[in-house]
């Protein structure tokens, strides 16, 4: 997608925010039309991303939906806190931004470990969720389900060791370097042309902010915790709202295979397969993406 226009200008007003203390990042396009009947959309990124990952989404889906799009904790340009991350510390983020600035039911659209926070705000409050959408799914308890039991105290003695802080630290400072950031993309991603310099900037500006490294560092100790996130295989079938769960094909963070899971789990959901993309299908076709959006926004949240 080619434009003169920088990431920044596109992604809308970004505006900083105040939360429990820290300083957070959100941004929002007014929509341009028949807002009583679409209900505003909230953009929710994966892990190592930010407002910027949705760039190519926001401007299109704002022709007809009212967007915003926020930095979760501990991403982008939000504080790097030093703290116990959980999704439902993140949900209870979404959930306050929401009654400071919507006051309205929603639709979420998540990628990733935003799709969980997703799934974890619609169950914990309804009446904030119109619907979700999620761009591939992780499921902490599948992790589990494939470690036999036996060979799983060996594996959480391997975590924890790599997951003291001088470890970790040592490995941030590598993998924030731009060049080691681009190959993980490629790793993620399946359409190549689609790992632009822009990119890298979005996804390696971050890793510069202070206290980053101790941020990246309490991230990946709490993502190894059972009590991380609840399991997706759990939540999903509870809910009684329109869901869209889009996966790539050629997902290769969280393995295509796994959507097998969840589409029979709940008649409300709707399984779409991406073709020719990878773990961000919003950022590698993004014009595909936002076509299956805007028509089941169309469509089936209105059933």
């Amino acid at each position: 997608m080619v434009t003169s226009l920088t990431w920044q200008q596109r992604v809308g007003s970004q505006r900083d925010w105040v939360w429990r203390g820290w300083r957070t990042r959100y941004t929002y396009i007014r929509g341009k039309q028949n807002l009583d009947n679409n209900p505003p959309l909230l953009m929710l990124h994966g892990f190592g991303a930010s407002i910027g990952h949705w760039r190519h989404n926001l401007p299109a889906l704002s022709d007809i939906h009212t967007v915003y799009a926020l930095d979760m904790l501990g991403f982008g340009a939000s504080e790097k806190a030093g703290i116990d991350y959980k999704i439902s510390l993140w949900v209870d983020q979404v959930y306050d931004f929401w009654q400071t600035f919507v006051q309205t039911p929603m639709v979420l659209v998540g990628n990733s470990i935003g799709s969980l926070v997703c799934l974890a705000a619609a169950e914990t409050y309804p009446e904030m969720v119109q619907g979700i959408v999620m761009i591939s799914l992780p499921d902490m308890s599948a992790r589990n389900d494939m470690i036999p039991k036996w060979f799983q105290p060996i594996v959480s003695g391997l975590e924890n060791a790599i997951a003291s802080p001088p470890v970790l630290k040592t490995l941030f400072y590598l993998v924030r370097r731009p060049q080691i950031v681009k190959k993980w993309a490629s790793i993620a991603y399946a359409n190549p042309s689609a790992i632009s310099e822009e990119l890298v900037e979005i996804l390696s500006g971050p890793a510069q902010d202070r206290g980053a490294a101790r941020a990246f560092s309490a991230l990946l100790k709490a993502m190894i915790g059972a009590d991380f996130s609840p399991s997706a295989r759990t939540v999903l079938p509870t809910l009684n709202i329109p869901m869209l769960l889009l996966w790539g094909q050629q997902d290769r963070m969280i393995p295509y295979a796994l959507s097998a899971r969840f589409r029979d789990i709940n008649p409300q959901l709707r399984v779409v397969d991406v073709e020719n993309a990878g773990h961000c299908p919003h950022d590698e076709c993004p014009e595909v993406v936002n076509q299956i959006l805007l028509e089941w926004l169309a469509t089936d949240l209105d059933s």
